[in-house]
């Protein structure tokens, strides 16, 4: 039989976070960010859980075909623009809408010879100081767009670096102010509102909330301001499940110690559980003694250093647990238990994107019925 350990993805949920992310957002239209292989769920896995956006956002002109090939005929956006001016061809070709940062995809633009103008969001630099134009040259990149005859429309966008904090006067506020001192009589879109400022500034906001907003991590069940709030303080759900089994057991005494390095020793009698799961498969080698992991639904704690293919965990609180009792490293687990993706990663020292997204090849993964 295979190695017990698969990854779940739940289009259900999907569906439900980009509904949570519109009810936050009123009034304006939602991308369904699916960059980084759907953050690492396989955009083929979440369409069907994001038919309901109103646009998909990517990075490349791979993952653009992808989603035009699943029958997706609405607005796609190439959130980092064209890497050559040849991209502009599949552009046409496919009718992707894509981001303009620089003066030389301005260039490539002014010389493309297109029969359909294009849809074009400029971005601002308001103080990521990653991609866009700094302010004082914002509005000659807009006048030069404007005067193309290859350009149909002009969205104007910015990123927020600190929307996932409250700081009054900190750096979303100055971003903000920025953006829309610079922007004040430009027509056209606005979109401004990463997850973070989707979910704690578009509700009340309705100019920062703008025309679209961009969520991103929200969507797939992690809160992007954890641990100041979780998951559940804003009603989303996990959308990935990564789930094993236990393989072996052990009885420890006092002074024992468990695994490479002997980072645990015991301090009593106690039965730990060995997991078929690792590194190799995603879990990140850098979990700490304590860090949180479900068996049989029953909340626990890893003990020991991560190997390449195992993880050993206390069983203490799970005193029935047997080989075979089935473990949640992240996500749903039995009972209606929940392990959020959030709290793994906060106790390893990183971020939920890193740990979807690193989530192994060599996990078989399906899609929740």
């Amino acid at each position: 039989m295979p190695r017990p350990i698969e990854a779940v993805i739940h289009p259900q949920a999907l569906a439900h976070n980009l509904r949570r992310a519109r009810a936050h957002a009123p009034d304006a239209r939602v991308w369904a960010v699916v960059k980084a292989n759907a953050y690492g769920h396989g955009i083929e896995r979440v369409y069907a859980g994001f038919q309901a956006a109103d646009g998909f956002a990517l990075l490349d002109l791979d993952e653009a075909q992808r989603v035009r090939a699943l029958g997706w005929r609405g607005p796609i956006l190439l959130l980092e623009g064209c890497f050559d001016a040849r991209d502009l061809e599949l552009c046409s070709r496919l009718s992707l809408w894509h981001t303009v940062h620089r003066e030389a995809q301005i260039d490539w633009l002014a010389a493309h010879k297109t029969q359909a103008p294009h849809h074009v969001f400029l971005k601002m630099n308001s103080g990521m100081n990653r991609l866009g134009f700094t302010p004082s040259a914002y509005r000659s990149a807009w006048l030069r767009l404007s005067g193309l005859t290859q350009v149909e429309s002009i969205t104007l966008m910015t990123h927020f670096a600190d929307a996932d904090r409250d700081e009054p006067g900190g750096g979303m506020a100055r971003q903000w102010a920025v953006f829309e001192a610079t922007t004040r009589e430009l027509p056209g879109e606005r979109s401004l509102c990463n997850s973070a400022a989707t979910l704690r500034h578009a509700p009340e906001n309705a100019a920062v909330r703008g025309d679209w907003v961009r969520p991103g991590i929200a969507l797939y069940g992690s809160a992007p301001d954890f641990p100041d709030r979780s998951i559940a303080d804003w009603g989303l759900q996990p959308t990935m499940t990564l789930r094993s089994e236990l393989i072996a057991t052990q009885d420890l005494q006092p002074g024992d110690t468990v695994g490479y390095g002997s980072r645990y020793t015991a301090l009593r009698p106690m039965r730990i559980g060995v997991v078929a799961c690792g590194y190799a498969d995603g879990y990140p080698r850098s979990a700490p003694n304590g860090a949180p992991i479900l068996v049989d639904g029953v909340r626990c704690e890893m003990v020991g250093r991560v190997s390449m293919d195992m993880v050993t965990v206390d069983l203490t609180p799970a005193p029935t647990a047997h080989i075979g009792s089935e473990v949640t490293l992240w996500g749903q687990g039995p009972g209606g238990a929940v392990l959020p993706i959030d709290e793994v990663a906060h106790a390893a020292g990183t971020v939920g994107y890193e740990l979807m997204c690193a989530l192994a090849l060599r996990v078989p993964t399906r899609v929740d019925d």
